[in-house]
């Protein structure tokens, strides 16, 4: 039975859902799988819905003006929904598409029952699943009552949450087409939901069973608490049975109804255990056939299963790619959390930070982990591990230990005994030499000299092998380079030193925090007070600062020359150019090679210079540093001063005297291999998108950006074959969204169970919430949601809450009077540049853009990290 307008649903499956929708294309595919009962019925297609709209009056128009409309136009949204649902559902269903929808029902049963669902074209897909958002009938009988019912089903792809989701999604409402599933109604014992995999911890191995008595709509409408059997291994491991009160059957006229469930039969479980691992076996085919953990919706009818539904499970953090016949459990640790870049990444940047990385890393939703399985297994480089986590990220290390808490999961392994005898030579540790961190800088300059000078002859093919071949790994060489990572823990060292013997010596929390203001060569500290020099240059040219008062960010292209042909502009141009040659690789999620840099997109940064125009004085940059210059000298007198006054005092204040000249020395550097990563990167991201420029004038592309939809390996094969998979790409783009609505974990296993750690402190008041302290200092202001760097507008005074700061925030840190973060560590960059300019600071607060609003006063206790919102 297949025409235009009727397919029969075992001749439906993933190939047809353009015809059939997302849900009739697996309800076709489910009804293949070996073992599998789906209820029969036909797909009323796509065609049909397109002919229906056809009819329908001004429906172009209003489409076209919901697709004008924001997910925050909800009133707007509301409105224009509702009227269009209501011209679908009383405009007739045209006559040939009536007669083939009658025609199908006859040979199923004309006055059967049946259920009428919604299936359109954007649903139950593996980035976006459209659970709940269109309708489903249950019990509907006769022709006219199930015509009735398609029209409502089409007109439910425009109820208010199907729009808005669509909208989140990034899915245009003109392109979506909704096919109607009518199918056979059962009439089960019981119903409920099967989930492959835990929804709530995502371990793959457990499989979870929700079940009631009667219809599922008693478990979707929460009419009803279900039954939860949790099933691991052939076995119910837990299992809740609630009290059923209330259940959903259906009517003898029609539609479905609630029902009293016989007191003597409420607390008797809904299934079996036997019933539930049987499902979940079935379970197990079904996720096996769609390649993904599934949700399903199922009833039991005499004992057999049928399966009405199934879609893939959205909600869970996909889990890193393993080697065929790998079985062993896994622990994965967060890159982006040390890195200060949580957001997804694409493909292009990905890969680019896999090939140029020191260690191997994975990827699994747009971000990369690292693999530290080995590292936990051994009891002495676990340790390490643990400890160097702890100082960096508290809740990385609580996340780890709950991981190490689960038997078994982690094997404890000996460690390894040493091949040879272990050396007695001790290396002499770095000395405490400025010259050391002059010699440092000026090898990376001449790096990046070289690359830049290299990579100028290099097109094509050989560009790439240039690449893979020298640049990277001169790359690597410079990121580990023995001398600069001595230099960086020397300042680590340093700091965490002075901390703890000065915590001991004298109770004073985190006072390197300002023993380390001002300290010299620190990039990033520089970057943001040479925009207020910036800043001062405008300030001084009226019709410069209108211009800039008066941009758009889409004018990137010709904004610099149009500056210039203002008064003063001239000017302004060259102190904004001067700025973009230092500081202009640098961006936002700058780790990611495919994210826009401020030479490319200079507009960013106009925000920030109007914001220093308005808050600051002439010369403030100079004063800034001269002020925590002033600082730090008074705190190093006062700190040695009270520990002489202490027993064995000249001992003490000598070796933190050192310690200070060590931190003081290095701590600065701790920013410039960054710095250096991201000049290298600036180079070869302007080379791979001059081959990009090559692909799309051979019509291989039709948009340059692309290619950062594609592995560094697969356009170095689209450069060398002039040919690109669009389908790759189209599906890369999808992939890229549905990650964006994702949260990305600290700690994942193999399993697949995400762990973001928790705050083991009882000293934090009630309703506060709990972080970590990185800059010491209380301040209390209005809170600043800034999501996006280019859309800040802050007022002195004002304290940044976003979710990470990368040194690319740093020039927003000359003008507020406090940080927090949700992502962050005691030495990453944002902890490192609150320190330096003084800003008490609190990261590592969990939905902190959440839970504190934009506007609201908060108070931020940096030195013992956590954060108040006020009355």
């Amino acid at each position: 039975m297949t025409d235009q307008y009727v397919v029969d649903l075992r001749e439906a499956d993933e190939t047809r859902g353009a015809a059939v929708g997302g849900k009739g294309a697996h309800l076709g595919a489910l009804s293949r799988i070996e073992g599998t009962r789906v209820p029969d019925g036909f797909c009323v297609t796509t065609d049909a819905f397109r002919r229906a709209m056809a009819d329908v009056p001004l429906i172009a128009e209003r489409l076209d003006e919901l697709a004008r409309l924001t997910p925050d136009d909800r009133e707007a949204v509301r409105t224009l929904s509702a009227r269009i649902r209501r011209t679908i559902e009383e405009t007739a269903v045209p006559g040939d598409i009536a007669a083939a929808v009658t025609g199908a029902l006859a040979r199923f049963g004309e006055q059967a029952p049946y259920a009428v669902r919604s299936s359109a074209t954007a649903e139950d897909l593996p980035t976006a699943s459209f659970a709940g958002q269109q309708d489903t009938y249950l019990n509907i009988a006769g022709p006219a009552a199930v015509l009735r019912h398609i029209s409502r089903c089409w007109a439910s792809m425009f109820t208010e949450r199907a729009v808005i989701y669509r909208q989140q999604n990034g899915i245009d409402h003109r392109t979506v087409r909704m096919a109607v599933v009518v199918q056979q109604m059962v009439f089960p014992h019981a119903s409920g939901v099967l989930f492959t995999a835990d929804p709530v911890t995502g371990n793959r191995k457990v499989a979870t069973v929700d079940a009631g008595f009667g219809l599922g709509e008693a478990l979707v409408s929460g009419l009803v608490n279900p039954d939860v059997f949790r099933v691991r291994g052939g076995e119910v491991v837990t299992r809740t049975i609630a009290a059923k009160e209330r259940a959903v059957h259906a009517l003898p006229a029609g539609g479905t109804g609630e029902v009293a469930v016989d007191p003597q039969q409420r607390e008797r479980p809904a299934l079996t255990d036997a019933q539930a691992v049987r499902l979940v076996a079935l379970g197990r085919r079904i996720e096996a056939h769609f390649g993904r953990p599934q949700d399903i919706e199922w009833c039991l009818v005499d004992d057999g299963f049928r399966i009405v539904q199934s879609r893939p499970i959205t909600t869970l953090f996909p889990v890193p790619a393993r080697e065929t016949g790998d079985e062993e459990n896994h622990v994965y640790v967060s890159v982006g959390h040390q890195q200060m870049m949580t957001d997804p990444m694409k493909p292009l940047g990905l890969s680019m930070w896999q090939l140029t990385a020191l260690v191997p890393m994975l990827d699994a939703g747009g971000r990369l982990f690292v693999d530290v399985t080995g590292r936990l297994a051994s009891p002495a480089s676990r340790d390490g591990l643990l400890d160097v986590m702890g100082k960096g990220d508290p809740l990385v290390r609580d996340a780890l230990e709950t991981v190490l808490a689960h038997d078994g999961f982690v094997p404890s392994l000996p460690d390894a005994a040493p091949a040879t005898p272990p050396s007695t030579d001790v290396p002499a540790p770095i000395a405490t030499d400025p010259a050391v961190v002059t010699e440092l800088i000026e090898r990376s300059r001449a790096s990046v000299a070289a690359l830049e000078r290299d990579i100028r002859t290099r097109t094509g093919p050989a560009l790439f092998d240039f690449l893979l071949e020298e640049a990277f790994e001169e790359h690597r060489r410079t990121l580990g380079d023995p001398l600069s990572m001595q230099a960086i823990m020397a300042g680590m060292d340093a700091t965490w030193w002075l901390n703890e013997r000065l915590l001991e010596w004298l109770g004073e929390k985190n006072a390197a925090d300002t023993l380390t203001l001002s300290a010299p060569d620190n990039i990033t500290s520089e970057m943001g007070l040479a925009l207020l020099d910036v800043a001062d240059v405008i300030r001084s040219r009226p019709e410069a600062l209108a211009f800039l008062r008066n941009i758009e960010h889409g004018q990137d292209a010709t904004f610099l020359v149009d500056l210039e042909k203002v008064a003063g502009g001239a000017e302004a141009r060259e102190a904004i150019e001067a700025y973009l040659d230092r500081y202009g690789m640098r961006c936002v999620g700058e780790i990611d090679i495919t994210r826009p840099r401020w030479r490319e997109r200079p507009t960013t940064l106009v925000p920030v210079i109007l914001d220093n125009v308005r808050n600051f004085a002439p010369g403030a940059a100079e004063r800034r540093f001269e002020q925590g210059l002033r600082k730090a000298r008074q705190k190093e007198q006062d700190v040695l001063s009270r520990l002489r006054a202490l027993p064995d005092g000249d001992r003490k204040a000598d070796e933190t005297r050192r310690m200070i000249d060590r931190v003081r020395t290095f701590i600065g550097y701790r920013e410039y291999p960054k710095y250096g990563i991201i000049s290298r990167y600036f180079v070869y991201k302007q080379a791979l998108m001059a081959e990009a420029g090559r692909l799309v004038r051979a019509g291989v592309l039709p948009e340059k950006e692309d290619v950062f939809h594609l592995t560094f390996q697969e356009l170095h094969e689209a450069v060398r074959t002039n040919r690109v998979d669009e389908q790759l790409i189209r599906r890369r783009k999808e992939e890229f969204r549905s990650y964006q609505a994702l949260t990305t974990p600290r700690v994942l296993t193999s399993d697949g169970e995400a762990h973001s750690g928790a705050y083991r402190r009882d000293d934090v008041p009630a309703g506060a919430l709990t972080g970590l302290p990185v800059s010491a200092g209380t301040v209390e202001g209005r809170a600043r949601v800034i999501l996006d760097m280019a859309e800040a507008d802050l007022e002195a005074g004002d304290i940044l809450v976003t979710t990470f700061t990368d040194p690319s925030w740093s020039p927003l840190f000359v003008g507020i009077a406090g940080l927090v973060t949700e992502v962050g560590g005691l030495m990453t960059h944002g902890a490192v540049i609150a320190r330096e300019y003084g800003l008490p600071a609190v990261v590592g607060v969990e939905q902190a853009t959440r839970l504190i609003r934009d506007g609201q006063r908060i108070r931020v206790h940096g030195r013992d990290g956590y954060v108040e919102i006020l009355p």
